[in-house]
């Protein structure tokens, strides 16, 4: 029995070590963060502040549908360029077949940009009266 224990001990000494560091260092650096934090009262503490800028308005402002759009649009478009660094890393051992089944594949995407360039999903300014998009000159 005890040489089993010796042996656990022998061979997980450094898991538990491992462990037995992490959970030190997390305990200083909460206790060290709360002797040598700021402990400052006022109007301006209690508000949110994100990068920078104080926030103004409802938390629960509604955004456009076109935001939602043009966001997932960009999460297709962005695991696209996943799928195409695989291949271009490969790309010596797949051969012609893999050249073409890649050329396929960014045909079927531009046909995709193409789409959602032509019904308006990528329009990001407001409509004016004649039914265009408004440019702002310059």
């Amino acid at each position: 029995m005890a040489d089993t224990v010796t042996d656990l001990l022998a061979r997980y000494w450094a898991t538990g070590f491992f462990i037995v560091a992490t959970l030190g260092l997390c305990a200083f650096m909460v206790g060290a963060s709360s002797l040598l934090g700021g402990r400052s009262q006022g109007v301006s503490k209690s508000l949110p502040f994100e990068s920078g800028i104080v926030g103004t308005g409802d938390a629960r402002q509604r955004f456009s549908v076109k935001f939602y759009l043009v966001a997932m649009l960009f999460v297709i478009f962005d695991i696209e360029a996943v799928f195409l660094f695989a291949w271009a890393i490969v790309i010596r051992e797949v051969g012609w077949a893999g050249f073409w089944g890649a050329a396929v594949f960014i045909l079927i995407l531009l046909a995709g940009l193409l789409y959602d360039s032509r019904t308006g999903a990528l329009d990001w300014a407001p409509e004016s009266s004649s039914g265009r998009p408004h440019r702002p000159a310059g």
